[in-house]
C-alpha cells in the first residue's frame, strides 16, 4: 500500500504493524550504499544460518549499529574481521519486517591500515597542539604526598599490580581508589571517560593514574581517541599517564600533566620514599641541632666579651671618674666666677674714683663756684625752673641778682656799679666794669 493510497490514521482507524514496517522498510530501501568506517565490538557468524552479524560501534560515541552479511564474507576477512579491529564497510540500509530491526546489509569489509591509523593519530596530535592543549604552561604539578590515588586500569592488571605494589613499598600508608574499565577495544574510551568524571568528582582524590601495560600500537588506540584527550584536559584533578612501556606514547601521555614510562615508574613518583625522607628529616634535625648550638655558643661567647668590658665588669668606675670631671669643672666655675667679680669691683672703684675726680663736688671742694643769674622773679630752682649758669660778665647787667653755689652751700650776691664795689672786684678794662658783693 502506498503513501498516497493509504488512508490518514485516526484513533478509531489505525494502521496494522505490518503497514508501518512496510512503509518504513519503503523508505529505508530509498536510500542508497554507503561507505561507514567503525570498531567491530562483535562479531557472530553461524555457518548453519548462512548470515553473519555484527556490531560496528563508534570508538569517540556511545553508539552502534547492526551489520549483517554472508559467513563467507567473516571468512575471507580473515582476523582482519575480529573484535576490536578498525574497518571500513560497504553496505545499504535495511529493515527487517519480521522483528522490525534495522541493519546495514554489507557487502564488502576492509581493515584499516596501520599506516591510515598513524596518520590519523598525527593529524589528531596537530590539533591538539594547535589548540594548545600539550603546553607545558597548563600543566599542573601533583602533591608531594597525595592523601588518596585515583587509578584507572584493567581488572587484575599487571600495570594495576605494578602500581600498587610499588608505592605501598614506597610509603605504605598510601591509599588508592581504584576503577576497573576496559583499557583496549570498543568499550575502552567511554568506560576511562567515565571513570575519570567519578575519580575527578571525589574532592578526596589528589591525583588520578592512568594505567596500562604494553601492546601493539591498535591495543593502545584508545589512549589516543580525542574524547579521552579532551577528557584529560579538562580534569581539574592533576594526571598522571603510564600507558605502555617506554617507546609507547599515544597522545594521552602529551595531555596528561604527568607523564611516566611505565606503571612501575608512576607507582615510583606518585608517593616519596619512607626511608628517603626519614633519612632526610634526620638530617635535617641533626642539622638544625647544630645551626643552634652553634648559634648559642656564638651568642654565650659575645655575652661573655661583653661581660668582660670594663664598664660592665666595675659599671663605678665611669661614675667615678665622671664625679671627679664634675668636681673640677663646678671648681673651676667657682674661681672663674669669683675673679669675674673682683675684677668687676675693681673695675667699679675705678670708675667711682674717676667719677668722683671729674664730678661737680669735687671742683667745688677744690675752690671753684657755679655762678647762676636768679631770674627777675626769684623763682626757687626746686620750682622746676633752672636758673642759668653764669658763664661771662656780659649775660649780667648792674642790679642782678646771683647765687653764688660753693662745696659746703650757696650764697646771694647782686651785681653793683664799679664804683660802688671794692677795689678787688675791678672788672677788665675793656668790658663794662662791675662787682658783685
Amino acid at each position: 500500500m502506498s503513501r498516497s493510497t493509504s488512508p490518514p490514521t485516526t484513533q478509531d482507524a489505525p494502521w496494522p504493524v505490518r503497514t508501518v514496517a512496510r512503509k518504513i522498510a519503503e523508505w529505508v530501501d530509498r536510500l542508497g550504499a554507503v561507505w561507514v568506517e567503525g570498531q567491530l565490538a562483535q562479531v557472530t557468524a553461524r555457518a548453519g544460518t548462512g548470515t553473519a552479524f555484527l556490531v560496528l560501534r563508534d570508538p569517540a560515541a556511545d553508539v552502534s549499529l547492526q551489520l549483517t552479511c554472508p559467513v563467507a564474507l567473516v571468512r575471507e576477512g580473515g582476523p582482519a574481521v575480529a573484535e576490536g579491529n578498525r574497518v571500513v564497510v560497504h553496505g545499504k540500509p535495511s529493515f527487517f519486517l519480521g522483528r522490525g530491526t534495522l541493519s546495514l546489509r554489507v557487502d564488502q569489509i576492509h581493515a584499516v591500515g596501520l599506516g591510515e591509523l598513524l596518520a590519523r593519530i598525527e593529524r589528531l596530535r596537530k590539533l591538539l597542539a594547535a589548540e594548545g592543549l600539550f603546553d607545558p604552561a597548563r600543566k599542573r604539578r601533583p602533591p608531594f604526598l597525595p592523601g588518596c590515588i585515583g587509578l584507572i586500569t584493567g581488572r587484575a592488571s599487571a600495570a594495576e599490580h605494578d602500581v600498587l605494589s610499588n608505592a605501598t613499598a614506597r610509603w605504605p600508608s598510601v591509599r588508592f581508589r581504584i576503577e576497573n574499565t576496559a583499557t583496549q577495544g570498543a568499550l575502552a574510551v567511554p568506560q576511562i571517560v567515565e571513570a575519570l568524571g567519578v575519580l575527578d568528582r571525589d574532592a578526596a582524590v589528589d591525583v588520578i593514574v592512568l594505567a596500562r601495560g604494553g601492546g601493539s600500537v591498535e591495543d593502545l588506540l584508545p589512549f589516543s581517541d580525542e574524547t579521552l584527550c579532551r577528557a584529560v584536559a579538562a580534569c581539574r584533578t592533576p594526571v598522571v599517564s603510564a600507558i605502555g612501556h617506554e617507546p609507547d606514547t599515544p597522545l594521552v601521555d602529551h595531555v596528561a600533566d604527568v607523564r611516566c614510562s611505565t606503571p612501575t615508574e608512576a607507582g615510583r613518583r606518585l608517593v616519596p620514599d619512607l626511608a628517603e625522607e626519614t633519612a632526610r628529616i634526620a638530617g635535617l634535625r641533626d642539622r638544625a641541632r647544630r645551626a643552634l648550638s652553634g648559634w648559642v655558643d656564638r651568642e654565650q661567647r659575645l655575652l661573655d666579651a661583653l661581660r668582660a668590658r670594663p664598664v660592665l665588669a666595675d659599671p663605678l668606675r665611669g661614675l667615678q671618674a665622671r664625679h671627679v670631671e664634675v668636681e673640677r669643672l663646678r671648681d673651676g666655675t667657682r674661681d672663674a666666677l669669683e675673679r669675674r667679680l673682683t675684677r668687676s669691683e675693681t673695675e667699679i672703684a675705678h670708675l667711682r674714683a674717676r667719677l668722683t675726680a671729674l664730678g661737680p663736688a669735687a671742683t667745688l671742694a677744690r675752690g671753684y663756684a657755679v655762678v647762676q643769674r636768679v631770674p627777675a622773679g626769684g623763682t626757687d630752682p626746686g620750682a622746676g625752673v633752672a636758673w642759668p649758669v653764669l658763664r661771662s660778665v656780659d649775660e649780667v647787667t648792674v642790679g642782678d641778682r646771683l647765687r653764688i653755689r660753693v662745696a659746703d652751700g650757696a650764697v646771694a650776691a647782686a651785681v653793683l656799679a664799679e664804683e660802688d664795689a671794692a677795689p678787688v672786684a675791678k672788672a677788665e678794662p675793656r668790658r663794662k666794669k662791675a662787682n658783685a658783693t
